[in-house]
C-alpha cells in the first residue's frame, strides 16, 4: 500500500487509472470501515482510501480536537486487509491552504433537516470536502456507508445535479453482535455507556414492528420511542420517520399503501452522541 499525503503525490500515483474506487473517512478505522474497502474493491481497481479530520463539518462547540487520531494503527489495519492500493492522508494545509470561500450548501429541505438541525453546517462541510476529494482521487465508485443515511442521500443528490461521473455504493451498516451500529466515537462510552448503548437500535426496531404491524400513527411512534430512551437517561436530539427516497414526512396515504420508509435517530448517552436508523418496510 502507498501512502501518500500530497494532492500531487496522489495524482502521480492514480495516472492513467479509470477505474478508481475511492472510501473517504476520518480515520480511526474499524471493522465497518474495512467493509466498504473489501466493497469498494469488487467495483473498481485500485481502491482508495483517504483519512481526513475535516474541520468545515465540525459545529464550535463539537468534538473536532478530541476526534480519535490513530494514523499509525489505521496503516497497519490496511496493509494487514491488501484492498487498499493507495492511502491519502493530507493535513490540513494541503486540503485547505487557503480559507475555502466557495462550499457546497445542500438544500434545506434536506440538507436542513434531521442531523442539519442539530449540526448547522454540517451537510455543507461534508459536501464540500467530499467534492474536494473526488476532484483529487477522480474516482468512478466511491463508496459510503448506511449508517450515515442522510449523508449518504446527500451525496449522491450532489453527484445527480453536478452531474459528477461517480456511481455512490451504499453499504449496510455494520453492528457489533448487540446491535450496536460501529462507529468512530464508541469508544467515547463509558463501561455502563457501551452496555445501554445497543438501546438505540432495540428502539429503531420497536418502531420497525409497529409500522410492520399496521400503525399509522407516526407522531405517536415517534414521541413513544424518545420517551422510552430519555426515561433510560438518553438525551433524545430526534427520532423521525421519513419516507426512504428523499427522507420528507410521509402523508396517511403513502402510509397505507405501504410506502417504503426509514426510522433514524440522534441521541446522546453521557457525553457521546450516536446517530442510527432502520429501514422499514410492511411485510
Amino acid at each position: 500500500m502507498k501512502v501518500v499525503h500530497t494532492i500531487e503525490e496522489l495524482r502521480d500515483q492514480l495516472r492513467g487509472q479509470l477505474r478508481v474506487a475511492f472510501v473517504p473517512t476520518m480515520g480511526n478505522l474499524h471493522p465497518a470501515h474495512l467493509a466498504l474497502m473489501k466493497l469498494a474493491r469488487q467495483h473498481g481497481d485500485p481502491v482508495v482510501a483517504s483519512i481526513f479530520v475535516n474541520r468545515l463539518q465540525f459545529g464550535p462547540n463539537e468534538d473536532f480536537d478530541q476526534y480519535p487520531r490513530t494514523l499509525a494503527a489505521d496503516i497497519e489495519k490496511l496493509e494487514r486487509e491488501r484492498d487498499v492500493y493507495v492511502l491519502f492522508a493530507p493535513n490540513e494545509r494541503e486540503m485547505y491552504p487557503e480559507p475555502q470561500n466557495f462550499q457546497v450548501q445542500p438544500p434545506s429541505d434536506l440538507g436542513g433537516i434531521l442531523e442539519g438541525e442539530f449540526r448547522p453546517g454540517f451537510f455543507g462541510g461534508v459536501s464540500t470536502v467530499v467534492l474536494k476529494l473526488f476532484s483529487c482521487v477522480q474516482p468512478s465508485v466511491a463508496v459510503f456507508g448506511k449508517k450515515d443515511y442522510q449523508q449518504l442521500m446527500v451525496i449522491r443528490n450532489m453527484c445527480r445535479q453536478f452531474q459528477l461521473p461517480v456511481n455512490i455504493l451504499a453499504h449496510e451498516t455494520v453492528r457489533d453482535a448487540d446491535g450496536l451500529a460501529l462507529s468512530s466515537r464508541n469508544v467515547f462510552l463509558q463501561p455502563a455507556e457501551r452496555a445501554e448503548a445497543p438501546q438505540l437500535y432495540a428502539t429503531l426496531q420497536s418502531v420497525q414492528a409497529d409500522i410492520q404491524a399496521g400503525s399509522t400513527d407516526i407522531h405517536a411512534l415517534e414521541g413513544q420511542a424518545v420517551q422510552a430512551l430519555n426515561s433510560r437517561g438518553w438525551d433524545v436530539d430526534y427520532i423521525s420517520l421519513r419516507r426512504q427516497r428523499d427522507l420528507l414526512v410521509p402523508s396517511q396515504e403513502e402510509l397505507s399503501a405501504g410506502e417504503p420508509l426509514v426510522v433514524l435517530a440522534a441521541a446522546k448517552l453521557g457525553g457521546t452522541r450516536l446517530i442510527d436508523n432502520l429501514e422499514v418496510c410492511k411485510k
